[in-house]
């Protein structure tokens, strides 16, 4: 058993193995705070063989015990992922991911359970952290270690790892996975900050991620688990021979000359079933070897033309961005709608407006939270011209969508200048390359198209990388085949002025700063090219809501006077949304919202609520209604929560026998506050007269 501490963003944080899941191949529990996860990695036995991807299976898993809290709904048991345990799982897999070896296919796992939650330490970025130590102590292979920290900025300071609380006042979140030498990944959100800013971050975090993998090396050396023995797969060399003396040099660079991607893919799989027709007789057990070594010849080729020539798989050089088409308003009834086309990727963005009652309720160990602007990302496989079932939110799109989502969001208005609630649906129709940051481009364009007015105007777009030794060339607004083939997935987005969103994934062992450096650069230039695309299909946000959406007014009460606007068990709050057929909301501090379609009904119960805060002074005249009528005068309501009486005798300035002969009940009335006393209130229609 061991236990160690290290000091981390003025706070201890410590590793301990050996006490909990002891039959793991390796396990530890990582403390930060009162916030404890407990990690364990296991991989299957034996050898297996290459499946054509490393089976690595990540699981982060919070419990609500950990906040003491108990699961709401009928099974009262956690149940399916949240959005955040997704996001968790993915920022574990990807650091990971890369360092397993070659020659090693054994299914693994890396199980996370989050046991306990102090609600300011957060956990996910414990994650990786525990993964990684637990993969170092363990036997399976794996060339670690990483650590991962998350980067705020408070007050124009940088912090490592701040508390949650601290992080409400950030203008930026941003999570960094490394090894010692290099950057791994990188996944965050900004408010429009430069490039040179960011790279200052992802060289603060490198130096503390520096720390961590020292810590992590310093505990495991007292660990003596052999590591298991990679199996080296042993190339048949005639069959090597015999497919490149089928093959010509020629023929690979026709296959990558440019053409768009049915013609590219359909081209490639007739000349592998030549070659294999020609090799299958002497070869039966060698037909994937024999695809998968062309498919690798296509690819070297295709990296080579690259680097060496300034040539990509569609004609392009390095720095073009393909072709942008763009079409807004093209849903009839949608509240607002864009086309964004670029290339062969297209994405369908439609805006919905709706009120409170609208809002995304989420239930975690964090408690009861509301959503008011959500994005969902749906990638249907026709987008990529195959026919399969679609029964579940996959991870990936749940990733895409959550990445749009915080592009867009620093680029929304405040709820106080928007009282909106605002769904983006981003409906993936063509995919090569990059939807996600085509989600992002639609979808501002569809929020601009309902009218909602935007700070400024932000697009994506995706970068790659080809690295060959020292030499390397970035890529813009990459293609499928280049994320397939490359070494880097690199997306960015942000405005003119600045970055909002970042995501980085590589292949490799490591990217320097310098590649980073570069990346930024040419992704700016990129970008504003986009955002240019955009302005001229939709200059501004427009200044009139669709007919379709539903209008909101804004008005506010005493706080005093909130339980009787409500009434009991919210009777008096219901009849009114019932009578002006609208949604009404009030919160705490007396403002209030409402939402209808009607704009007469609507602005009649906003001065209906409005009377609420009427302050009656003497002598002042009002207008009220008959509510009740008794033998020495009427009952007159002057605001929904006070009534004063015109006694008989100031009704006329004639004697009056009987007041049901001059009032009723429901007669609008004019009248002067003649004295307000205890509580009662004394009205005059004859001073009026």
């Amino acid at each position: 058993m061991i236990k160690e501490t290290i000091r981390l963003g003025g706070r201890d944080l410590t590793i301990e193995s050996g006490k909990m899941a002891r039959q793991a191949s390796g396990s530890c529990v990582v403390t930060y705070g009162e916030t404890s996860l407990l990690v364990a990695v296991t991989a299957s036995k034996g050898i297996e063989e290459y499946r054509g991807f490393f089976p690595l299976s990540v699981e982060y898993r919070e419990k609500f015990y950990a906040s003491g809290r108990i699961p709401g709904g009928f099974f009262k048991r956690e149940a399916r992922p949240t959005e955040n345990e997704i996001l968790a799982s993915r920022l574990t897999d990807r650091p990971l991911r890369p360092l397993f070896p070659k020659g090693f296919n054994n299914e693994t796992r890396v199980d996370i359970y989050v046991l306990s939650y102090d609600s300011e330490n957060e956990a996910d970025v414990l994650s990786a952290l525990g993964a990684s130590f637990s993969l170092l102590i363990s036997d399976i292979p794996w060339n670690g270690p990483v650590a991962t920290v998350r980067v705020g900025r408070v007050n124009g300071e940088l912090k490592i790892n701040p508390l949650k609380s601290d992080m409400e006042e950030s203008d930026i979140n941003i999570v960094v996975s490394g090894t010692s030498d290099s950057i791994m990944m990188v996944e965050g959100e900004c408010d429009f900050i430069n490039e040179e800013d960011f790279l200052n971050i992802l060289e603060y975090a490198h130096s503390t991620i520096k720390e961590l993998i020292e810590f992590q090396i310093n505990i495991a050396s007292s660990f003596k688990k052999d590591k298991r023995e990679l199996v080296e797969v042993q190339v048949n060399e005639e069959l090597v021979a015999s497919i490149e003396h089928v093959i010509t040099d020629s023929e690979i660079e026709e296959l990558n000359k440019p053409k768009v991607k049915d013609q590219r893919y359909g081209d490639i799989d007739k000349y592998k079933d030549s070659i294999v027709s020609k090799l299958i007789e002497d070869y039966p057990e060698d037909e994937s070897f024999i695809r998968t070594y062309i498919d690798d010849k296509v690819s070297a080729n295709l990296r080579m033309n690259a680097l060496k020539l300034n040539i990509r798989a569609d004609g392009r050089d390095t720095k073009t961005v393909r072709e942008i088409n763009i079409e807004t308003s093209i849903l009839a009834r949608a509240h607002g709608s864009a086309l964004f086309t670029r290339g062969e990727t297209q994405a369908l963005a439609v805006t919905t407006l709706g009120g409170k009652r609208d809002e995304q309720m989420l239930d975690n160990i964090d408690g009861l939270t509301y959503k008011n602007n959500m994005l969902h990302y749906n990638f249907p496989s026709f987008s990529v011209g195959e026919a399969r079932g679609k029964f579940s939110l996959s991870r990936r799109e749940v990733g895409h969508g959550n990445l749009a989502e915080r592009a867009i969001k620093k680029s929304l208005p405040e709820f106080e200048d928007f009282p909106y609630t605002t769904r983006l649906v981003s409906e993936i129709l063509e995919s090569n390359g990059s939807s996600s940051m085509a989600t992002v481009c639609g979808g501002i364009l569809a929020l601009m198209d309902a009218g909602v007015p935007i700070k400024e105007p932000v697009a994506g777009v995706a970068m790659g990388l080809i690295k060959e030794g020292n030499e390397y060339a970035v890529l813009t607004d990459i293609l499928g085949t280049e994320d397939h083939i490359g070494d880097m997935d690199f997306k960015v987005a942000g405005s003119e002025r600045g970055i909002t969103a970042i995501q980085m994934d590589i292949k490799i062992d490591g990217l320097s700063l310098e590649i980073m450096k570069s990346a930024l650069e040419q992704a700016k230039e990129a970008r504003l090219h986009i955002l240019n695309e955009m302005l001229k299909a939709l200059p501004e946000y427009r200044k009139n809501l669709s007919k379709h959406a539903p209008k909101i007014s804004q008005t506010s009460i005493p706080v005093d006077n909130i339980g009787e606007f409500i009434g009991p068990g919210g009777k008096n709050i219901k009849a009114l949304a019932e009578k002006y057929e609208c949604e009404i909301n009030i919160e705490d501090d007396g403002s209030c919202t409402v939402l209808g379609q009607d704009q007469v009904l609507m602005d009649e119960v906003v001065e209906h609520i409005g009377k609420y805060s009427l302050k009656l002074e003497v002598n002042e005249v009002y207008e009220g209604t008959v509510v009740k009528i008794m033998d020495f005068g009427a009952f007159v309501k002057l605001t929904p929560n006070q009534d004063g009486l015109v006694h008989i005798s100031e009704i006329k300035k004639e004697r009056v026998e009987k007041v049901s002969d001059h009032l009723k009940e429901g007669d609008e009335v004019k009248v002067k506050v003649l004295k307000m006393e205890n509580g009662k209130i004394s009205l005059s229609m004859k001073a009026l007269l």
